[in-house]
């Protein structure tokens, strides 16, 4: 645990507790689903008994009530364990979304079967194949069809699609060139992929470097009541954009929470390690990279720290949680970096789980949003820049 002062409470019963659930889950449980493609549903089922996956929702309706700092130290902690929190953690942030803009019906219909575990939301289904990052290009649409809608369109990436009850979508649903705007005309739906599955809907896996359980969606003709629609129809952009800077917040909390896991490692290991007499931690040429990885993994905490202070005071902080997100990526990167060379052969070894996580942080440099897009917002809205897309 870093002696830096925190911006915001630090929450060290929660974290403390968290490693306990965690020790449960050791490096050869994550090795066996990495191997078999499966999904942690024995972890999964841990956290949400423990009531970690509700730790948004508020007491009403059958969560914890805790603020943000909560979960992202709730996330940081997973990932700093060794653990994977991508198996849940959109549980937490696409939560917001129906929060903030759905029906109190909505609300009480459904929240409480997550908190209680009885129903999962993890789907989050909004990147297109053809559109990528410029959202409001997607194409999925939603029509109005008596008194419900006829979704038809594809999604990708769209993580935990075959482990999730619910579904929040993002379609279109009235056509762009009717809308004065780009963002106009988008609507968010929330999907009990119980009814829908396989009566429209077909997931398809996509194989990927690390065991991530994503998925492509298929939509055809699929038919969803009105009453999945969150909020006013046509809205749908804002509501997402609302989400975003929880969604990279948290992301950034798991990033530092896999930096110090790899320092930590790194570390110890340099100290156990004896090479031409002496521990290869003695070398410098292994000493500098761990403190340049400590160094950049502690600055992304302050920025995480930043973000989340801003976030639960209430006032803008997309500038915030946009660096924390990269500063946070690349301080897991750097680090995993260094952990793989401080081990030299026995870092691509499987017992050892460094090439895992390596491999896992790799992907925070580009989703949910990439470094180049990052870069492009705060050069336009920070430094007053020309657009540059």
């Amino acid at each position: 645990m870093s002696d830096i002062p925190r911006l915001v409470e630090a929450h060290d019963d929660i974290r403390d507790a968290v490693r306990k659930l965690c020790a449960d889950f050791p490096g050869p449980y994550w090795r066996w689903l990495d191997r078999e493609r499966a999904y942690p549903r024995d972890f999964v089922a841990a956290l949400t008994e423990a009531g970690y996956l509700a730790a948004l929702i508020p007491e009403e309706y059958g969560g914890s009530g805790l603020p943000l700092s909560a979960a992202a130290a709730i996330l940081e902690e997973i990932q700093r364990a060794g653990c994977n929190g991508a198996a849940c953690h959109a549980q937490m942030y696409v939560m917001g979304t129906v929060l903030r803009h759905g029906s109190e019906e909505q609300k009480r219909r459904w929240l409480p079967e997550v908190a209680s575990g009885r129903l999962r939301l993890q789907a989050f289904a909004v990147t297109e194949p053809t559109s990528g990052t410029d959202t409001t290009s997607l194409s999925t649409t939603a029509v109005r069809d008596g008194d419900g809608y006829v979704v038809n369109g594809q999604k990708v990436w769209t993580s935990r699609a075959e482990h999730s009850d619910l579904m929040l979508l993002l379609a279109r649903t009235t056509p762009r060139d009717q809308v004065k705007k780009r963002t106009d005309g988008l609507s968010v739906f929330l999907v009990d992929m119980r009814e829908v599955k396989g009566k429209g809907l077909s997931i398809q896996p996509i194989p990927t470097m690390m065991n991530h359980n994503t998925t492509e969606l298929f939509f055809e003709d699929m038919r969803i009541g009105a009453d999945c629609l969150v909020g006013e129809e046509g809205k749908g952009f804002r509501y997402i954009l609302d989400g975003m800077n929880a969604e990279r917040i948290l992301i950034a909390a798991e990033c530092v929470g896999d930096a110090r896991w790899f320092i930590e490692k790194a570390v110890t290991y340099a100290n156990e390690r004896v090479v031409f007499g002496r521990p290869i931690g003695q070398n410098q040429g292994i000493q500098f990279p761990l403190a340049r990885a400590h160094a950049q993994s502690e600055a992304a905490a302050l920025m995480v720290d930043s973000a989340l202070a801003r976030y639960e005071a209430g006032v803008p902080c997309g500038a915030q949680a946009n660096m924390a997100k990269m500063l946070a990526s690349e301080a897991a990167w750097a680090a995993g970096e260094a952990a793989i060379q401080t081990h030299g052969g026995f870092g691509f070894a499987e017992e050892y789980d460094i090439e895992r996580k390596f491999r896992e942080t790799r992907l925070y440099q580009v989703a949910p949003i990439s470094t180049n897009l990052i870069l492009s917002y705060l050069a336009e809205h920070v430094l007053g820049l020309p657009r540059s897309y």
